[in-house]
């Protein structure tokens, strides 16, 4: 809490935890209503803050993702959630608690297909750190086969991909490749969103770094599955995600069978300056940062099957930097697949994102 000239009163809150939304102010009784995720990093609670005594009290209870709305006088709320076994519900609850009504609940969209089980797995990274990972299993799941596995990776600041709410962050696509056979796996690194300032900090001037390290964990993980066939395990990202691909892919060839990516940042000195410099400094400042995480001088150690895909109007990832990669492929006689969306900018989307999707299911049977 600040006085408006500046200067701190006092701290409000506090733990291992982060405040994720400030709701609203009560006027009548001088409360704040905030959202976190002190119940867990996979969900967003609503909590009412007591400012006189410093007391913080927990409104909603259903397990999940909340996404809150506070009347003005602070007597009522509605929240929107969903959590691994619910799609959407909508409650009215009052602060008192003595109302608590269900508004609507959407049906399970996907209640007439077969799906894959998704579960939440958790492993411990080098320096302790828990890391969150979602695991799609393949429809008609048998321990007793060996499938091929897809990594789905991000891995950059403000993003969060494994959630506690419906399908635990996961999407469609996945659900498609679980009806294909395939194991899809995602982890969230460090580095990454909603876990406080010290764990999203720790890849500050060295991207690709520690990252590349929490992602291997899973590797692990996977390959010490009895129904993984550790030949079999292929890598896909978009935009970070890209640069964590092929990160992965030239660092950890023996691994990956095959890699694709879109976007991919393949030299941070190409990157939007907001953003390259926030994580990276200036390449001034951080040579060997940005030497280190360059991927153009790697290419050498491709091996295996690589599709880049990039939007021929991008003007986030600008098209040098899968050219350049481009470039240095055919300086060392390495052959790669490429495809462009000439009409589309840094994601492609629309009904040509099911083009897209099709081209990724089909590389992957082909190749995986």
């Amino acid at each position: 809490l600040y006085h408006r000239d500046g200067s701190l009163i006092k701290q409000l809150t506090s733990g291992k935890w982060i405040v994720t939304g400030l709701i609203s102010f009560d006027l009548n009784s001088k409360g704040l209503f905030y959202t976190s995720t002190a119940v867990s990093p996979l969900q967003d609670q609503l909590y009412y803050l007591d400012m006189k005594s410093g007391k913080s009290t927990r409104l909603t209870t259903d397990e999940g993702v909340h996404n809150p709305v506070v009347r003005a006088d602070g007597k009522y709320f509605i929240t929107r959630f969903s959590n691994p076994s619910v799609a959407s519900r909508t409650r009215l609850i009052s602060f008192s608690g003595k109302i608590n009504r269900i508004l609507h609940e959407d049906v399970n969209p996907l209640k007439d297909y077969k799906t894959g089980d998704v579960s939440i797995v958790m492993l411990k990274a080098d320096d302790g750190s828990d890391l969150y990972a979602r695991l799609t299993k393949p429809t008609d799941f048998d321990p007793a086969k060996k499938y091929p596995v897809l990594v789905y990776v991000y891995g950059g600041p403000h993003a969060q991909l494994v959630t506690g709410d419906w399908l635990n962050g996961g999407g469609l696509f996945d659900q498609y490749l679980a009806q294909k056979g395939y194991i899809i796996f995602t982890l969230d690194n460090r580095g990454s969103a909603n876990r406080g300032f010290e764990f999203e900090s720790c890849i500050h001037r060295n991207l690709g770094v520690i990252e590349m390290a929490d992602q291997m964990k899973g590797v692990e993980y996977l390959k010490s599955q009895p129904w993984v066939d550790a030949s079999r395990i292929g890598v896909d990202g978009w935009s970070y995600g890209g640069f964590m691909t092929l990160t992965l892919k030239l660092n950890h060839p023996e691994t990956f069978r095959v890699a694709t990516c879109g976007g991919p940042v393949t030299d941070w000195k190409y990157y939007e300056v907001m953003y390259g410099e926030r994580y990276m400094d200036t390449p001034e400042q951080n040579p060997e940062g940005y030497k280190n995480a360059c991927l153009l001088d790697k290419v050498d150690k491709l091996e295996g099957k690589l599709m880049i895909i990039h939007g021929g109007q991008d003007n986030t990832v600008v098209w040098q930097n899968s050219l350049q990669l481009l470039i240095q492929c055919i300086e060392q006689k390495k052959q790669v697949d490429y495809f462009v969306y000439p009409t589309h900018e840094h994601n492609v989307r629309g009904i040509d994102r099911a083009h897209m999707y099709r081209k990724l299911a089909e590389y992957y049977d082909q190749n995986l």
